[in-house]
């Protein structure tokens, strides 16, 4: 897979080089270009942005210039990012996607943002996605293409020692939250690590994983519940939850009160 980030702040990526995503890029799984949009910048200041028609406070990056770039960087077929307070929420499920794609081109805008034209014309001929981290603003798109790089390519074959590890973690195969996970030492700080991690019983095991991340969703993500069909859930799952006041009606959960 490839993945082109354009920034005006290109060190800005540099964390890529560490861990994991940047051992994926020295073997070779992950084809990692990271790119300065003044490069395609036509004058000698350099100029990427301009006052917005309308009015108003800031700046708004050019799109003659990010059009080159992205005609630049981008192959048949890429996918476009585009970071942004308005756009969807980045979901685990939307990672999976797009660590499907051949090329991922992610534009990190600034200021006020990237001309909205920029956004309407390579959706015209291909896939864009806007993407939001969360409701809250930030400075750049740089801190939520670390975020996109991360999550998609740690889903790439060979990034991950343990596959496994995929299935169980949050947000992943059953979309609740994962389970509280212990080590060694068994005591620390005058707390035990529970009794039936270490009892050996792997069936035991399983169902304290599965109780404990039930109360975990229920507790920290209850909108995450709401979407479940409970036509997944087994009899302890209904059990724990109900013992937590939610109820099944009309085919869907319902929590306390």
């Amino acid at each position: 897979m490839r993945i082109d980030v354009v920034s005006i702040f290109p060190e800005y990526l540099a964390p890529l080089n560490l861990s994991l995503v940047g051992k994926a890029v020295r073997d070779g799984l992950l084809d990692l270009r990271v790119h300065d949009l003044r490069d395609w910048a036509r004058d000698r200041h350099r100029t990427v942005d301009d006052t917005p028609f309308g009015g108003g406070a800031g700046m708004v990056m050019r799109p003659d210039v990010w059009g080159e770039a992205l005609d630049a960087v981008m192959t048949p077929g890429a996918h476009l990012v585009v970071p942004s307070p308005a756009g969807q929420p980045f979901s685990q499920q939307l990672a999976a996607d797009l660590a499907g794609t051949e090329q991922l081109v992610i534009a990190c805008g600034r200021y006020e943002g990237i001309d909205a034209r920029v956004v309407e014309h390579y959706a015209a001929a291909g896939t864009v996605s806007e993407v939001s981290l969360g409701d809250y603003v930030v400075n750049g798109g740089e801190v939520a293409a670390l975020v996109v790089v991360e999550a998609v390519a740690r889903l790439l074959p060979g990034v991950i020692g343990n596959p496994q590890s995929l299935v169980e973690e949050s947000h992943a195969g059953d979309g609740l939250l994962e389970y509280p996970v212990y080590t060694r030492p068994t005591a620390w700080a005058g707390l035990e690590v529970p009794e039936v991690l270490l009892s050996g019983h792997h069936g035991n095991v399983a169902r304290w994983r599965r109780d404990r991340s039930i109360e975990r969703t229920a507790a920290r993500r209850p909108d995450l519940l709401l979407a479940l069909d409970p036509a997944q859930l087994d009899r302890g799952d209904l059990a724990v939850l109900s013992a937590l006041g939610w109820s099944v009606r009309e085919g869907g959960l319902v929590p306390p009160g």
